[in-house]
Formats: structure tokens, sequence, C-alpha cells
């Protein structure tokens, strides 16, 4: 059984001017967790990629809704969990374009894929809304 261990909750509104702080919450935690610049540069994108989608599809751009964003400590890993109320999307059709599609946009859920370890998307138990939760094991530290 995973324990998690919160490490931070940010709530804030599906407005895409509230990303650069998300950015910069994002690389400090994972800054803190002695991640590589590498990887914390990758996490960033990857959560800043889920926010623009929850933003762009889930809310249609419009800055009516909450998003909630968790980072969790789960032992061997650190997960990222966001959660929107904006109607349930069908999880079957998230899916990044065929790459060989060369043109701006739509590689989002290709990256996180990429860079993260793991990538799930979750049915709320009161089906009001979507999660997406994104997972990066820990790096290996000396001693510990």
């Amino acid at each position: 059984m995973n324990i998690d261990t919160k490490v931070i909750e940010l709530r804030f509104p599906s407005c895409s001017d509230r990303l650069k702080l998300i950015r910069a919450v994002i690389c400090s935690v994972a800054g803190m967790y002695g991640y590589t610049t590498q990887d914390v540069e990758g996490m960033v994108l990857a959560v800043n990629e889920a926010c623009m989608n929850i933003i762009q599809h889930a809310y249609g751009q419009e800055c009516v809704g909450e998003v909630i964003l968790e980072v969790l400590d789960r032992s061997d890993r650190l997960v990222f969990r966001l959660t929107d109320s904006a109607p349930p999307c069908d999880r079957s059709l998230i899916k990044s374009r065929d790459l060989s599609d060369i043109r701006p946009g739509g590689l989002g859920v290709h990256l996180m894929q990429q860079v993260m370890d793991t990538v799930e998307y979750i049915e709320r138990p009161d089906k009001k809304g979507n999660i997406v939760e994104m997972s990066k094991k820990l790096p290996h530290r000396e001693g510990v």
C-alpha cells in the first residue's frame, strides 16, 4: 500500500496567467528532492502541459473553474495530481497526435508520457471532474 505525504497543495483558477507560479513551485519542489536540472525542467514542462490541457480542453479556455495541484511524496517517487471539476472527459480519447504530423500543438500528452515515469487519467469517485496523476521516481541518494 502506498502512503502519500502531501508536500504541497495549490488551488488556482483555470487561467493560463497562473501557470508561471505553478512552474516556479514545481521547479522548487523538484529541486528540493534532488532531481537533476534536466529532470526538473521536464517535470515543470509536463505539469505545465497538463495544466494547459485542463485550461484549454476541460474548461474551454475560460477562467471559470478551479484546478487543484497536489504534490505527493510516495516514498519512492513524487506524484503530481491535478484535479478539476469540469465535465468528465472520455479518457479513451486522450492521446497525442501522430508524431509524423508536423505542426504546432497537440504533443502535450506525448511529452508528459516521455518525461514522467507514469501518467494516469483517473475517474473521480464523485464523477464530477477529472484527475490526471503523473509520477517520477525519486533520484538515488547516497547514504539514504
